[in-house]
């Protein structure tokens, strides 16, 4: 069945980066568009970017434009999301989406941007 892991959260001060990473298996990797979302508990998903099938095509909303960075490498199923001048407002549980809204997601992992 699909399955989408995702790592590299943690806590960071603002201004900080990470590297989150999102492996795929269940299907064929290569083949989807692939997403980056993010939730703040309660409160609703919130695209974060978007990167086509053979990535050369990427998406950002402003408020992490210019900051984030997707990509992926289909040879090891991998996607990543690099994060720079990170802000206390980023903080969330960021998850590896097969579309949007996530209806197909991972588990998450927690980014926590705080001085």
């Amino acid at each position: 069945q699909v399955q989408l892991v995702e790592s590299g959260g943690g806590l960071v001060q603002p201004g900080g980066s990470l590297r989150l990473s999102c492996v795929a298996s269940g299907f064929t990797f290569k083949h989807y568009y692939m997403y980056w979302i993010r939730q703040r508990p309660g409160e609703d998903v919130e695209w974060v970017s978007e990167i086509s099938a053979l990535g050369s095509t990427t998406e950002y909303p402003d408020s992490v434009k210019g900051r984030f960075t997707i990509s992926r490498d289909n040879a090891m199923n991998t996607m990543y999301l690099d994060m720079n001048n990170l802000k206390p407002e980023d903080t969330a549980l960021y998850y590896c989406a097969r579309d949007r809204r996530g209806t197909i997601r991972g588990r998450g992992t927690q980014v926590t941007v705080s001085s």
